[in-house]
């Protein structure tokens, strides 16, 4: 059935039942873009629901393709609008962005309202701390679909093998249909209208470490010198709460952290960059200059009677910025400044569902925010509206304020933002990690499908905490997750307050070496990861993807969630793995640290047949050179050849955007006994060949590995004898 005569089949339903009826006919109908379809619903009213996802407003590029099927049918009763897809055929169900549970989403649901959940515990991990209202469906020949239902309100997120069903708590909204070839190009349309993650600067790629808390200058430091010391790889330590005065954000305790310019200063000798933690619930206190600001400047979020909404959180009873105000993210943008001029590298925004600790509500007992009728005052293209709508969109709303006062300050640098809670399309402001997850087996395992259904959702960067948030670590737990965990696009161990140490070093001898093979594997691959990122900035594809992307028709991959790849042509396999499903062709074993075959932690890595990995030698930070010498990986194909990117810019700032980037193509062909490998072609203005003066390729055949060395400019010829 064609979209014409699908669409005055709904139209004759809807127009059919009485007036009272849950269905809702379509008001308009276009192409927005590349297979992709707008669907408004007759009522629809922005003023009700406004779209915090898209990047832009869609405009018109014609009228919908005659062959087009997905139709989405609307409802609305008792002033709660849904919509439903149905499905025809086997479909693989995908998408939903944070979530527990299984990778393929047949038969799940989830509840979408932004929730602070140690453990995944609320709901049995049906409620976490983002909204993603998104599903990718892939049919068996592999083509694919996505759907975004475009609404903030809250609501439930159902799954079925026949039906994709949103129901809202909330007002009428618009869903968009995208309908191509492959999931790859789904996801490319989903980023089309939702927007890509900012190229982050390359040290936001290395190895990041954590506690709540490190809670003195001197702790910091003794963190620091020991990675140096042992020769363990990082770049970034984090600090969480404790380093405020009394929890007052923008506040450095005067006593423990009397000095934050010297701790910065001191930790970017050294190779490390510094990232503070900024929660949303400002303490009140009227000796408090944040707090006496926030009211001369009435940014607070207020009660129905007129004064200010107060929750408890860390400090004790706090205020919270409304968001939803321009004039309320010009502020809090602003707070910025001085307290990056301290030398602080990147921003933590956590709590920022937002979590309240101490609300009894009737309509949820375990809602743990505001009331549902908290009044936001909106602002600019946001109308007034309750929390009920903007709950789920108040983290997104704190990143863009803090990325652009972030960037504001510090307009020649990339900013650095990682937070807790966001809404699909966030991904343009800030990095993510999966919440405070259970130092667990289980978690362990659920940390894989988790990051590959953000990835799948449009958000690339994003990792869960290595070895667990909550409880005790063992070294064997620690070694098995970062194994894997070096891998993935966000790489940081965490810990909670009262659990043991979790630093590379803090289980013995041999874990400690473990620990440091996988870092420096990561290292190693730190020239692929860049590339990749860079990649995902500009197409919305995921940097760790699942496996069936290596061949979307092949329905035994559909499931498989304990490997993943890295870009298109590296696929991991965590050493936890059991009977992983892996794509068939040529998959080479790629091993880049002596001695990682006989760990039996780490995770293998396979590259695939036909193409060119770029990897560089062992460094303790992004910030070394990476390319004395450039290593190039070698698999060829069934045809004898093979190609692979480089991306090479400054590793911060914005001078890429005017072409101070190179992107080089490398080629390799095999005629008789030898391979070539050659520069196929190089984009940008940047001169490679000045940072790039010596290549070692490693040309990995039927096991085996042949070697051969030389410049850019000249290519390097492999024998293999």
């Amino acid at each position: 059935m064609n979209f014409k005569t699908t669409l005055i089949s709904v139209l004759f339903i809807t127009l059919s039942i009485p007036i009272n009826a849950q269905e809702v006919p379509l008001q308009k109908t276009s192409l927005v873009g590349n297979r992709i379809v707008e669907f408004i619903p007759k009522g629809f009213d922005k003023s009700k629901t406004p779209s915090l996802i898209l990047a832009s407003e869609p405009k018109s590029k014609g009228k919908v393709p005659l062959d087009w099927t997905l139709i989405p049918e609307f409802r609305f009763q008792n002033n709660k609008a849904g919509a439903v897809l149905n499905l025809q055929g086997n479909i693989s169900l995908y998408g939903g962005g944070e979530v527990t549970g299984p990778l393929l989403r047949n038969g799940q649901s989830i509840k979408l309202w932004n929730t602070d959940t140690g453990a995944y515990s609320v709901e049995g991990g049906k409620r976490l701390y983002q909204t993603h209202p998104w599903v990718m469906g892939v049919r068996p020949d592999g083509s694919a679909f996505g759907i975004i239902f475009d609404s903030t309100w809250k609501a439930e997120l159902i799954t079925n093998s026949d039906q994709i069903i949103y129901n809202s708590e909330g007002a009428l909204f618009r869903v968009y249909l995208i309908d191509r070839e492959s999931p790859q190009e789904v996801i490319k349309g989903l980023s089309e209208l939702t927007g890509t993650i900012k190229l982050p600067p390359r040290w936001a790629l290395g190895y990041h470490q954590c506690r709540f808390s490190y809670d003195s200058e001197k702790r910091v430091m003794e963190i620091a010198d020991t990675f140096r010391e042992k020769k363990i790889p990082c770049d970034v330590i984090w600090m969480d709460i404790d380093y405020m005065q009394g929890y007052r954000v923008f506040t450095f305790d005067s006593i423990r952290f009397s000095n934050p310019k010297r701790l910065n200063d001191n930790l970017h000798k050294k190779g490390f960059r510094a990232v503070y933690m900024i929660d949303p619930g400002v303490k009140v206190d009227k000796d408090y200059d944040v707090y006496q600001s926030g009211s001369q400047n009435g940014v607070w979020v207020m009660k129905n009677n007129g004064e200010e909404y107060h929750g408890k959180v860390w400090p004790g009873d706090c205020v919270f910025p409304d968001f939803t105000d321009p004039k309320t993210r010009n502020w809090w943008g602003g707070l910025y400044k001085d307290f990056l001029n301290t030398g602080i590298d990147g921003v933590w925004n956590d709590m920022n569902e937002p979590a309240v600790n101490d609300n009894d509500f009737p309509e949820d007992k375990r809602l743990g925010t505001m009331p549902y009728d908290t009044p936001h005052k909106g602002g600019g293209n946001l109308p007034q509206g309750p929390h009920l709508l903007y709950h789920n969109a108040y983290g997104r709303l704190m990143v863009e304020a803090s990325y652009n006062g972030i960037l504001k300050t510090n307009p020649d640098k990339r900013p650095f933002l990682l937070t807790r809670s966001n809404l699909l399309g966030g991904q343009r402001y800030a990095a993510t990690w999966t919440g405070d997850n259970y130092a667990g087996w289980d978690h362990l395992k659920l940390s894989v499908p988790m990051s590959l259904t953000l990835g799948l959702s449009g958000q690339p960067f994003n990792g869960p905490d290595i070895g667990g948030f909550l409880g005790n670590t063992d070294g064997d737990l620690w070694a098995n997750w970062l194994s894997f965990g070096a891998f993935m696009p966000f790489a940081r161990g965490h810990a909670c307050a009262g659990t043991n140490d979790k630093e590379p070093w803090a289980y013995g001898a041999a874990i400690e070496k473990t620990s440091r093979i996988a870092l420096e594997r990561r290292y190693r691959l730190l020239p692929y990861l860049y590339t990749l990122f860079y990649e995902s900035s500009k197409t919305g594809l995921p940097v760790m993807a699942p496996v069936f992307f290596a061949d979307s028709k092949n329905s035994s991959l559909r499931d498989e969630e304990q490997a993943f790849l890295l870009g298109e042509n590296l696929l991991v396999v965590p050493s936890f793995a059991k009977k992983p499903k892996l794509p068939s062709g040529i998959w080479e074993e790629l091993n880049l640290i002596e001695g990682e075959q006989n760990d039996k932690y780490q995770a293998k890595l396979k590259i695939k047949g036909g193409s060119i990995i770029p990897a560089g030698k062992v460094i303790q930070n992004a910030g070394e050179n990476s390319f004395d010498p450039l290593s190039l990986y070698v698999c060829l194909n069934e045809k004898n050849t093979a190609k692979g990117e480089l991306y090479l810019d400054a590793g911060d700032g914005f001078g890429f955007e005017k072409g101070d980037y190179a992107l080089v193509t490398f080629a390799a062909e095999r005629k008789n006994d030898t391979v070539l490998v050659k520069v196929a072609k190089t984009e940008g203005k940047r001169n490679s060949s000045a940072e790039i003066q010596k290549i070692n390729v490693n040309l990995l055949l039927n096991g085996k590995i042949y070697i051969g060395s030389g410049t850019l400019k000249k290519g390097i010829t492999v024998t293999l004898k």
